[in-house]
């Protein structure tokens, strides 16, 4: 068997503050299994996780080793060799040298002596000596003495590849540092801090005190008896704390495998606009109204989106917020189709009904309805066109997943201006070129979009990629060009442009996905805004189908823009959403109501200045 050299490389992380950014993004090379020999299957279920620190206690019996918490429990199977030092040795077999597949990885095994370190270490040297060359520093395992441990002035006497667990009040010299392989403590010597909430602020410098003087050692610490739970895990990383104690071995290496994720720190912020508020209040004409839906925005994706945008959104300058019930006809929880169908047609739709009722006949929905009042309709998305939730102003279908029928229906509708992906679909029955035949002017080249005139579509897949693949200003653009275009017509218009995508960073429990997504969204708001302050007949509306993801805010740093979140579902959650309403007849969108009543008090107000 041929082993090869192995350094294990640790980061030193820098003190940091609580709810701030790591510094480092943690793996499950930080994590420590401690008392593994306790779970059902010692060794192998950290070892799976990629854990980088396991802890086993040992005894010696009858110039035998073997592993317990408690000698009493002591049985002839639970010896080192068979729990440990076997599958560690069949695992480097294994990897052809290296205990991890990724040879960049190592892992550390700190040994707790609970019988005396002058005889208990002469036996471990005897079963460890054979494999010496497994061994850091040669080696990719780290063995690391606790316990029973002899006084640093004797280290020296043992072989290289044993080193000790110091603690952090203990004075070494250099040459005694150097054969400390970790530095742990008690959590409860600096706190009896229980895992909710946070620390208290003395008890916290006490804890990054320490955490300091070892990194400035040059070496890691460990901290044993912590809370084991998701709070007390993120407090610590915060901290620099180089090793997460837990018993929860599938819970932790999950988490940590999952950082890239959970976690996005803005590059810097977005400019917001300052609205005037002039028009907020009154209850004078609307001769425009502009709906922007954030499919999948709830709560707490606007508050990743403000946090990351170090405290200010274009969203959270609004006045007048409602709250919109999303269930469907059918379902307690609403798909886009139903969610955008009761907003498109004042009525509840069963789950993937797209513009009819729940006998699947067709609805008329918003854009028809206001047609013969000489109120044109542009429809704007950053995913496809097709999709549940722009479908649903034009398309009347049973069943969201028929496409190509959907976009046939197109053919029928009285939208005048269609933004978006879906190329493919609108080539495939030539819907395309039956629009040219109506006068409809189409395009899939987003360069086309400044020379394009009314009635027009222009489908662009790859302008329809997420923010962080690049789509870059396609929403604001879209929205400019639509705004100009429809205003020309003097009779007032009616555009819902849709943030299509922070449903799908929700549904993929992507934080950064999510997080992207609802600042180009806010973008979008800001452009709305500008908009209606300088029109000052136009309501802005801001709402969403549902929420997505069922997202929890762990932590966050409003200074930093760094937001860290968890996921409880893939898919959509029942909760209320929230409507944001800006200019006149903005009062008339406060409360609680059903999804449908956006329809009716967009009609409403339509209706109420806009005569045939």
């Amino acid at each position: 068997m041929k082993y090869i050299l192995f350094i294990s490389l640790f980061v030193v992380f820098s003190k940091t503050t609580l709810y701030a950014q790591t510094p480092h993004r943690y793996t499950t090379g930080q994590a420590h299994s401690h008392n593994d020999y306790e779970q059902n299957i010692p060794f192998l279920r950290a070892y799976y996780q990629q854990f980088g620190s396991i802890e086993a206690d040992i005894f010696l019996r009858n110039d035998s080793i073997f592993v317990d918490h408690d000698e009493k429990y002591i049985t002839s199977k639970n010896t080192f060799s068979n729990l440990y030092l076997k599958p560690i040795l069949a695992q480097i077999e294994k990897n052809n040298g290296s205990i991890y597949p990724d040879k960049t990885l190592g892992l550390q095994l700190l040994i707790d002596l609970k019988t005396p370190g002058i005889t208990t270490i002469p036996a471990l040297v005897r079963e460890l000596q054979p494999y010496a060359s497994i061994l850091a520093p040669k080696g990719s395992v780290k063995i690391v003495l606790s316990g029973n441990t002899p006084p640093p002035a004797q280290f020296n006497q043992y072989p290289d590849y044993i080193f000790f667990d110091g603690r952090p009040e203990i004075q070494y010299t250099k040459a005694q540092l150097e054969r400390i392989g970790l530095i742990s403590q008690s959590f409860t010597n600096y706190t009896k801090w229980n895992g909710k909430g946070v620390l208290v602020k003395k008890e916290k410098e006490a804890l990054e005190e320490v955490i300091k003087h070892v990194h400035g050692q040059g070496k890691k610490i460990r901290f044993w008896a912590t809370p084991d739970e998701v709070n007390a895990w993120k407090m610590l990383m915060n901290m620099g704390l180089d090793y997460l104690n837990t018993d929860k071995v599938e819970e932790l290496g999950p988490y940590l495998r999952n950082r890239a994720n959970a976690e996005y720190t803005a590059p810097k912020p977005q400019a917001v606009y300052k609205p005037t508020y002039k028009n907020n209040d009154k209850l004078s004409k609307v001769k425009n109204i502009i709906l922007l839906i954030g499919d999948g925005m709830g709560l707490a994706q606007i508050y990743a989106g403000l946090t990351a945008n170090h405290g200010e959104l274009n969203l959270s300058q609004f006045l007048n917020i409602g709250f919109s019930k999303t269930a469907a006809a059918d379902s307690y929880i609403t798909d886009s189709a139903a969610g955008a169908t009761a907003m498109a047609t004042g009525q509840k739709a069963r789950n993937r009904a797209i513009g009819v009722d729940t006998n699947n006949i067709p609805l008329k929905n918003l854009p028809d309805i206001i047609k013969p009042l000489g109120i044109k309709t542009g429809l704007i998305s950053a995913g496809n066109i097709t999709d549940a939730t722009p479908a649903a102003f034009y398309a009347h279908q049973p069943e969201r997943s028929m496409d190509s029928t959907i976009a046939l229906d197109f053919l029928k509708s009285t939208v005048d201006i269609m933004i978006g992906g879906g190329t493919m679909v609108f080539n495939k029955h030539k819907v395309s070129d039956s629009l040219r035949t109506k006068g409809f002017q189409v395009s899939n080249q987003w360069k086309d979009l400044a020379s394009l005139k009314a009635p027009f579509v222009l489908l662009d897949d790859s302008k329809t990629v997420s923010m962080l693949s690049g789509r870059g200003n396609f929403l604001t653009e879209s929205f400019a060009k639509t705004q100009q275009t429809l205003s020309k017509s003097g009779k007032g218009f009616f555009i819902m442009a849709e943030g299509a995508q922070i449903d799908y960073g929700g549904h993929a429990n992507k934080v950064p996905y999510v997080v992207t997504e609802m600042l180009d969204f806010d973008q979008l708001i800001g452009e709305a805004l500008k908009f209606a302050d300088s029109n000052g007949e136009t309501l802005v509306i801001v709402t969403a189908d549902h929420e997505t993801g069922g997202l929890t805010l762990l932590d966050g740093d409003l200074k930093k823009g760094y937001v860290d979140g968890s996921f409880s579902t893939n898919d959509h959650t029942a909760i209320m959403v929230p409507v944001f309403a800006y200019g006149p007849h903005a009062l008339d969108f406060r409360g609680i109501y059903e999804n449908t009543e956006i329809f009716n008090k967009m009609l409403n107000i339509f209706t109420k200045y806009n005569k045939k």
